[in-house]
């Protein structure tokens, strides 16, 4: 009897093991698919694990993109994404603080400072090419530490805090002006609306300069190298506001839905980017 009771408490504990782990696996598999519960970051190789949100990712890469448009070395979008980063959280803001009530954007320039009207300093067009104008003025910067770098141009009442944004802003900066292909990645939820192909081709005449052909939902760039991994991570970093689903560049695709990162593809042809727009969510 004891024998038979002993067989009977293994066969019932075996059963909850079971039992158990199959409550697991399918709570794992609902978490993966939960839509509401995906945490949208960007993340760019070498970061330092400080990810980015994907409005601060889109303004990163806009501020990159007018570096790669105006032929400045990466360096440069390093030390503006770092600036921005400490100035403003990459975030286009329209206030400022104790040590600049008048201070505006993404840099926090302060239109009493002649960075320019308040309107324009809020243009992020416009702020982004005033920083690198007062930049690319300031000897050997491309050799300075970023801190430095940005201490001249800013003149902040805080010149070591830029230097704690440096693993962020040199991974971001080499992701999106191309020099790290494969470099940038953003989780993201299934897109609220369809995207627009004439936006993004907009878009990109506006952050790059480049004409971009449109056929259906895919925009297509013609570029090579570095520029092309440029545009294409652009993309990505732009694929939240833009509802960009895929992203293909030099033999590697980019898929919003399948959240696995840049995977090899043969889809791909050569010296050109293809850029596919989400259509309208179902129901």
């Amino acid at each position: 009897m004891a024998r038979k009771g002993s067989w009977r408490r293994r066969t019932v504990l075996m059963l909850v093991l079971v039992m158990v782990a199959g409550a697991i696996y399918t709570a794992v598999g609902f978490l993966q698919r939960s839509e509401t519960l995906i945490t949208e970051r960007c993340t760019a190789t070498g970061a330092g694990g400080e990810d980015l949100a994907t409005d601060q990712a889109a303004n990163a890469a806009l501020i990159s993109a007018v570096a790669v448009r105006r032929g400045l070395p990466a360096r440069a979008a390093s030390i503006a994404l770092a600036t921005a980063m400490q100035e403003s959280k990459l975030r286009n803001i329209g206030h400022g603080d104790q040590a600049g009530p008048d201070s505006r954007g993404l840099f926090q320039q302060r239109p009493s400072q002649g960075w320019g009207t308040e309107e324009q300093v809020m243009d992020p067009y416009h702020a982004t090419n005033a920083f690198y104008d007062a930049l690319v003025k300031v000897p050997g910067y491309e050799s300075l530490p970023i801190t430095q770098a940005a201490q001249r141009v800013q003149r902040s009442a805080y010149p070591g805090a830029y230097a704690q944004h440096e693993p962020m802003a040199r991974a971001f900066a080499s992701a999106l002006t191309g020099f790290t292909p494969q470099g940038l990645d953003c989780s993201l939820r299934k897109p609220d609306a369809a995207g627009d192909p004439a936006e993004v081709q907009d878009r990109l005449a506006a952050d790059f300069g480049v004409a971009a052909a449109v056929s259906g939902r895919t925009v297509t760039v013609v570029a090579e190298g570095n520029r092309a991994w440029a545009v294409a991570q652009w993309a990505v970093a732009n694929a939240k506001p833009l509802s960009i689903a895929d992203v293909r560049a030099d033999g590697q695709a980019w898929s919003r839905s399948a959240r696995n990162g840049w995977q090899a593809t043969d889809g791909t042809a050569g010296g050109q980017v293809t850029i596919t727009l989400a259509e309208a969510p179902a129901g």
